[in-house]
């Protein structure tokens, strides 16, 4: 064990403290933040856009169990040997505290409901997305603070300047809890702070995103998709700096051949899609009754009278020259 201090970035001596008897997580206080920022980002966004902002509750409402849920397969799948197999408690799989959200299984079964949910209601989708898209990616920025205080999701050992020093961690009782534990001073290794890499790329991406929204005026769900390109693009790159275990396909990291499969698809699903910006009608094509189609659906014919006025003034209009001369 390393105890001489190799960098000068340390991480936090623990990520959970507890109030009485109810233990306040880092990583969870970083999610539900950025759960608020984007829901918060997306109600403008979408209002802007000529979207009805229940449609956005709604969908949160539908969205973050899902993408909890689907978070936490994509982790026990692309992770099963942490969790089936001799020695191993299948149980483990519920123990969300523990840790273990993959974001894109939470991205794609997040959007399933949302999609669901959309087309229940007739409303068009892609505006949505596109409206919500950036937001997430922001999102993700703020839950990477998550991994910083949790200890994990980092590179290789590294010795530059703003390597992140990885403390040893204990309980109450002595033993080793990496995730629960406090810090005892001594450092383990110091590595590569790919969360901060990753948190970074996201801001950099969400900022990209809202100045290509703007000049090139997308729309049609090409402002998501280029959300999915950019998130993975990254991704690749940071998976190559990571050497925690990890299932592989063909000797690379499943994160990696996933991360690269949806950038490459999203990459020429974003050039072959409909250019341009929807109308505020295309956006929410729900006519709200208005005045005039609640008095014609009362038996009142206001076209006719309309009519009957204009037929009037026509003819009135006739008269007035010929008094004239």
């Amino acid at each position: 064990m390393v105890t001489e201090t190799l960098a000068n970035f340390p991480s936090p001596p623990q990520g959970v403290w507890h109030l009485g008897p109810i233990p306040i997580r880092a990583y969870a206080l970083c999610i539900i933040t950025g759960i608020i920022v984007a829901l918060t980002l997306t109600l403008r966004r979408y209002k802007a856009r000529g979207g009805d902002t229940d449609m956005v509750w709604d969908a949160a409402i539908v969205a973050i169990p899902a993408g909890i849920i689907g978070g936490r397969l994509y982790h026990v799948i692309t992770d099963y040997d942490s969790y089936f197999g001799p020695g191993k408690d299948p149980w483990q799989v519920f123990n969300f505290s523990a840790g273990g959200l993959g974001i894109m299984g939470a991205v794609a079964l997040g959007t399933l409901a949302v999609w669901a949910l959309f087309r229940y209601r007739k409303v068009p989708l892609p505006p949505f997305a596109d409206a919500v898209g950036p937001t997430i990616i922001l999102a993700q920025a703020i839950g990477r603070l998550g991994n910083y205080f949790n200890q994990e999701l980092y590179g290789r050992p590294t010795d530059v300047p703003w390597a992140l020093d990885i403390f040893y961690r204990v309980d109450e009782n002595g033993n080793f809890a990496p995730l629960t534990g406090r810090s005892t001073g001594e450092i383990v290794t110091s590595v590569h702070p790919t969360f901060l890499y990753e948190m970074i790329w996201n801001v950099a991406a969400f900022a990209f995103l809202l100045w290509a929204e703007r000049r090139f005026r997308l729309g049609h769900g090409r402002v998501f998709v280029l959300y999915i390109a950019a998130y993975t693009l990254g991704r690749i790159f940071m998976e190559t700096m990571r050497d925690d275990a990890a299932n592989t396909i063909f000797g690379l990291r499943v994160n990696f051949v996933v991360s690269s499969v949806i950038f490459i698809v999203s990459t020429i699903v974003f050039f072959l899609m409909r250019r341009g910006r929807e109308t505020p009608a295309e956006v929410d094509p729900r006519e709200p009754e208005t005045e005039e189609s609640a008095a014609s659906s009362e038996g009142v014919d206001e076209p006719v009278h309309h009519s009957e006025q204009t037929e009037t003034a026509t003819v009135k209009s006739k008269e007035a020259p010929q008094r004239k001369q």
